[in-house]
C-alpha cells in the first residue's frame, strides 16, 4: 500500500469515520476517498489535498518542492 493510502486510511480510522462520513466532511466524493485508500495512481491533486487538509497536510508536485513547506507522510 502506498504511503498516501496508508496515511489517509489510518487517520480516517483514528477519527472513527467511515469512508462515506469522511468524504462528506472533506467535501469530496466517496469515490475520491476510495481511490486514495486503494492506492490508485491517477488522482486529482486538488481532491487529494482537500482530503489531506483534514489532517493539516498537503502534497505538491516534486518539481515545486520547497523543503520548508512540505510534510513527509512517513
Amino acid at each position: 500500500m502506498s504511503q498516501l493510502s496508508q496515511f489517509v486510511r489510518e487517520k480516517r480510522k483514528q477519527a472513527n469515520l467511515t469512508q462515506e462520513e469522511f468524504a462528506e466532511r472533506a467535501g469530496v466524493a466517496l469515490t475520491v476517498v476510495r481511490k486514495i485508500e486503494q492506492g490508485k495512481e491517477n488522482l486529482n491533486l486538488e481532491k487529494v489535498n482537500q482530503v489531506l487538509k483534514m489532517f493539516g497536510h498537503v502534497l505538491i508536485p516534486a518539481n515545486m518542492k520547497d523543503p520548508s513547506t512540505t510534510t513527509n507522510l512517513q
